[in-house]
Protein backbone atom coordinates (compact mmCIF):
# COMPACT_ATOMS: atom_id res chain seq x y z
CA UNK A 1 0.00 0.00 0.00
CA UNK A 2 1.23 3.60 -0.68
CA UNK A 3 1.92 6.20 2.30
CA UNK A 4 -1.31 7.66 1.98
CA UNK A 5 -3.48 4.69 1.61
CA UNK A 6 -1.99 3.03 5.04
CA UNK A 7 -2.24 6.28 6.58
CA UNK A 8 -6.05 6.36 6.14
CA UNK A 9 -6.51 3.12 6.61
CA UNK A 10 -4.30 3.22 10.16
CA UNK A 11 -6.30 7.22 10.75
CA UNK A 12 -9.53 5.82 10.22
CA UNK A 13 -9.20 2.63 11.61
CA UNK A 14 -8.15 4.53 15.19
CA UNK A 15 -10.87 7.16 14.81
CA UNK A 16 -13.97 4.96 13.80
CA UNK A 17 -13.50 2.89 17.15
CA UNK A 18 -16.10 3.37 19.60
CA UNK A 19 -15.72 6.36 22.35
CA UNK A 20 -17.06 9.43 23.73
CA UNK A 21 -16.38 11.70 20.45
CA UNK A 22 -18.14 9.56 17.75
CA UNK A 23 -20.41 9.76 20.11
CA UNK A 24 -20.88 13.30 21.16
CA UNK A 25 -20.60 14.33 17.28
CA UNK A 26 -22.88 11.67 15.96
CA UNK A 27 -25.51 13.21 18.38
CA UNK A 28 -25.08 16.57 17.63
CA UNK A 29 -25.75 15.84 14.09
CA UNK A 30 -28.83 13.87 15.04
CA UNK A 31 -29.86 16.53 16.67
CA UNK A 32 -28.57 19.51 13.98
CA UNK A 33 -27.04 21.21 17.24
CA UNK A 34 -23.90 23.31 15.38
CA UNK A 35 -23.17 20.01 14.20
CA UNK A 36 -20.94 21.38 11.14
CA UNK A 37 -19.08 23.52 13.49
CA UNK A 38 -18.47 20.52 15.89
CA UNK A 39 -16.93 18.37 12.66
CA UNK A 40 -15.22 21.55 11.93
CA UNK A 41 -13.51 21.88 15.00
CA UNK A 42 -12.53 18.24 15.63
CA UNK A 43 -11.13 17.80 12.32
CA UNK A 44 -8.73 21.13 13.17
CA UNK A 45 -7.70 19.40 16.50
CA UNK A 46 -6.80 15.96 14.58
CA UNK A 47 -4.75 17.72 12.12
CA UNK A 48 -2.83 19.59 14.26
CA UNK A 49 -2.11 16.71 16.78
CA UNK A 50 -1.67 14.49 13.44
CA UNK A 51 1.25 17.12 11.95
CA UNK A 52 2.70 17.94 15.21
CA UNK A 53 3.40 13.80 15.38
CA UNK A 54 4.50 13.57 11.65
CA UNK A 55 6.81 16.12 12.06
CA UNK A 56 7.88 16.12 15.40
CA UNK A 57 7.82 12.22 16.87
CA UNK A 58 7.92 11.11 13.25
CA UNK A 59 11.06 13.03 11.82
CA UNK A 60 13.32 11.74 15.24
CA UNK A 61 12.54 7.86 14.50
CA UNK A 62 13.19 8.56 10.84
CA UNK A 63 17.09 9.93 11.71
CA UNK A 64 17.72 6.96 14.53
CA UNK A 65 17.50 3.56 13.17
CA UNK A 66 17.20 1.99 16.82
CA UNK A 67 13.98 3.64 17.65
CA UNK A 68 12.53 3.43 14.43
CA UNK A 69 12.68 -0.47 15.06
CA UNK A 70 11.01 -0.12 18.58
CA UNK A 71 8.67 1.93 17.16
CA UNK A 72 7.79 -0.77 14.53
CA UNK A 73 7.67 -3.30 17.22
CA UNK A 74 5.58 -0.90 20.23
CA UNK A 75 3.31 0.17 17.10
CA UNK A 76 2.44 -3.09 16.31
CA UNK A 77 1.79 -4.23 19.45
CA UNK A 78 -0.10 -1.16 20.31
CA UNK A 79 -2.43 -1.74 17.00
CA UNK A 80 -2.90 -5.90 18.19
CA UNK A 81 -3.84 -4.39 21.72
CA UNK A 82 -6.33 -1.75 19.91
CA UNK A 83 -7.52 -4.73 17.70
CA UNK A 84 -8.46 -7.21 20.27
CA UNK A 85 -10.34 -4.52 22.71
CA UNK A 86 -11.98 -3.46 18.86
CA UNK A 87 -12.99 -7.12 18.45
CA UNK A 88 -13.97 -7.95 22.50
CA UNK A 89 -16.37 -4.88 21.55
CA UNK A 90 -17.45 -6.70 18.58
CA UNK A 91 -18.24 -9.62 20.35
CA UNK A 92 -19.82 -7.47 23.04
CA UNK A 93 -21.88 -5.31 21.19
CA UNK A 94 -23.23 -2.00 21.86
CA UNK A 95 -25.47 1.26 20.75
CA UNK A 96 -25.98 4.82 21.45
CA UNK A 97 -29.08 6.37 22.32
CA UNK A 98 -29.08 9.99 21.29
CA UNK A 99 -31.79 11.94 23.09
CA UNK A 100 -33.41 15.43 22.70
CA UNK A 101 -31.91 18.32 24.72
CA UNK A 102 -32.34 22.11 24.46
CA UNK A 103 -30.03 23.80 22.06
CA UNK A 104 -26.69 24.87 24.62
CA UNK A 105 -25.45 27.64 22.68
CA UNK A 106 -22.57 27.79 20.16
CA UNK A 107 -19.75 28.66 22.68
CA UNK A 108 -20.98 25.84 25.16
CA UNK A 109 -21.06 23.10 22.46
CA UNK A 110 -17.69 23.59 21.28
CA UNK A 111 -16.17 23.85 24.92
CA UNK A 112 -17.96 20.19 25.25
CA UNK A 113 -16.42 19.29 21.59
CA UNK A 114 -12.70 20.48 22.97
CA UNK A 115 -13.40 18.59 26.14
CA UNK A 116 -14.43 15.30 24.80
CA UNK A 117 -11.36 15.82 22.60
CA UNK A 118 -8.59 17.01 24.03
CA UNK A 119 -9.01 15.69 27.96
CA UNK A 120 -8.96 11.97 26.33
CA UNK A 121 -5.17 10.84 27.00
CA UNK A 122 -5.95 7.87 24.07
CA UNK A 123 -6.42 11.35 21.39
CA UNK A 124 -2.39 11.85 22.34
CA UNK A 125 -1.97 8.31 21.58
CA UNK A 126 -3.15 7.92 18.54
CA UNK A 127 -1.98 10.95 16.93
CA UNK A 128 0.84 12.57 18.04
CA UNK A 129 2.69 9.16 19.33
CA UNK A 130 1.65 6.39 17.57
CA UNK A 131 1.31 8.46 14.21
CA UNK A 132 4.08 9.95 14.51
CA UNK A 133 6.01 6.78 15.47
CA UNK A 134 4.73 5.29 12.45
CA UNK A 135 4.76 7.45 9.87
CA UNK A 136 8.65 7.45 10.98
CA UNK A 137 9.14 3.87 9.32
CA UNK A 138 8.36 5.85 6.13
CA UNK A 139 11.65 7.54 4.21
CA UNK A 140 12.10 10.98 3.39
CA UNK A 141 8.43 13.20 2.36
CA UNK A 142 6.69 10.11 2.78
CA UNK A 143 6.15 10.48 5.71
CA UNK A 144 4.37 13.69 5.28
CA UNK A 145 1.72 11.77 2.85
CA UNK A 146 1.42 9.23 5.31
CA UNK A 147 0.05 11.77 7.45
CA UNK A 148 -1.72 13.44 5.11
CA UNK A 149 -3.55 9.96 4.15
CA UNK A 150 -4.54 10.06 8.01
CA UNK A 151 -5.73 13.84 7.91
CA UNK A 152 -7.97 12.83 4.94
CA UNK A 153 -9.19 9.65 7.15
CA UNK A 154 -10.21 12.57 9.60
CA UNK A 155 -12.13 14.56 7.54
CA UNK A 156 -14.45 12.24 5.61
CA UNK A 157 -15.40 10.62 9.03
CA UNK A 158 -16.26 13.56 11.01
CA UNK A 159 -18.09 15.07 8.13
CA UNK A 160 -19.95 11.70 7.29
CA UNK A 161 -20.80 11.68 11.02
CA UNK A 162 -21.96 14.93 11.15
CA UNK A 163 -23.95 15.01 7.99
CA UNK A 164 -25.05 11.97 8.01
CA UNK A 165 -25.80 12.11 11.98
CA UNK A 166 -29.82 11.73 11.14
CA UNK A 167 -29.59 8.57 8.61
CA UNK A 168 -27.18 6.94 10.70
CA UNK A 169 -28.98 7.43 13.85
CA UNK A 170 -31.40 4.53 13.62
CA UNK A 171 -28.82 2.04 12.21
CA UNK A 172 -26.55 2.97 15.05
CA UNK A 173 -29.71 2.26 17.56
CA UNK A 174 -28.80 -1.40 16.58
CA UNK A 175 -26.48 -3.57 18.22
CA UNK A 176 -25.41 -4.95 15.09
CA UNK A 177 -24.49 -1.91 13.45
CA UNK A 178 -21.92 -1.67 16.34
CA UNK A 179 -20.64 -5.40 15.86
CA UNK A 180 -19.82 -4.83 12.03
CA UNK A 181 -17.97 -1.57 12.52
CA UNK A 182 -15.73 -3.01 15.66
CA UNK A 183 -15.07 -5.75 13.70
CA UNK A 184 -14.00 -3.79 10.23
CA UNK A 185 -11.89 -1.79 13.14
CA UNK A 186 -10.03 -4.79 14.60
CA UNK A 187 -8.96 -6.41 10.78
CA UNK A 188 -7.97 -2.83 9.87
CA UNK A 189 -5.34 -2.83 13.16
CA UNK A 190 -4.31 -6.30 12.84
CA UNK A 191 -3.24 -6.01 8.96
CA UNK A 192 -1.38 -2.99 9.76
CA UNK A 193 0.36 -4.51 12.10
CA UNK A 194 1.67 -6.95 10.50
CA UNK A 195 2.27 -4.47 7.88
CA UNK A 196 4.73 -3.00 10.47
CA UNK A 197 6.33 -6.18 11.89
CA UNK A 198 6.74 -7.94 7.70
CA UNK A 199 9.86 -5.45 6.83
CA UNK A 200 11.37 -6.36 10.59
CA UNK A 201 10.44 -10.15 10.48
CA UNK A 202 11.40 -10.89 6.83
CA UNK A 203 14.61 -8.26 6.33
Amino acid sequence: MTPFIQGYAMGGGLIVAIGAQNAFVLTQGVRRNHHLAVAALCILCDGLLIGLGVTGVGTAVAANPTLGLAAAWGGAAFLVWYGLGAFRAAMRGGSMEARREVDPGLRRTLALTLAVTLLNPHVYLDTVVLMGSVSGRFPGGARYIFGLGAFAASFTWFLCLSLGGQVLAPLFARDLTWRILDGMVCLTMWTIAATLLRPVLFA
